[in-house]
């Protein structure tokens, strides 16, 4: 499923597309989604993993609800690559793509006029495709959240 999905009529294209649950049954990685992370361009043509949390989904939508011309937003980060985007007055994005050690590229598209509102529904998407059902009780320490049913909490098995 496409987190992100930013494509020009020149070819650039840069999308996060969640692949699934990192470690699904692992309290302590559960909730963590795998990405992979396209890049192409006339000088570039990447894949790329990024790990996302529950936290990084949250601040990657109030990112999009606060982004105007002259802002940023960015996705990633804590453990690896970083996706940042920053939106210039004429419509224009410029996408950064920063994995350390592996690749920093910058290319530039002009997406679609409702891309933001389109890229809220692709949050919510994930969400409700992979919802959170962990909660840290302390430092290290994870639990089963009983609170929120999905189906799915039946079916997984952890001592």
């Amino acid at each position: 499923m496409d987190l992100i999905h930013l494509a020009d009529a020149e070819g650039n294209r840069c999308i996060v597309r969640v692949t699934g649950r990192f470690k699904p049954g692992d309290p302590m990685f559960h909730d963590t989604l795998h990405a992979n992370v396209l890049v192409s361009a006339s000088f570039v043509d990447a894949r790329l993993d990024v790990y996302l949390s529950q936290h990084e989904l949250d601040a990657w939508q109030q990112d999009l609800a606060a982004l105007a011309p002259g802002r940023n937003a960015c996705i990633g980060g804590d453990r690896g690559l970083t996706l940042g985007l920053h939106l210039h007055e004429d419509g224009w994005l410029s996408i950064t793509v920063d994995d350390p050690d592996r690749l920093v590229a910058m290319l530039g598209a002009r997406p679609d006029e409702n891309w933001i509102n389109d890229h809220h529904e692709r949050v919510e998407q994930v969400r409700r495709t992979w919802p959170g059902e962990v909660v840290e009780t302390s430092p290290g320490a994870y639990r089963w959240n009983t609170d929120r049913p999905t189906g799915r909490l039946d079916q997984l098995h952890v001592q």
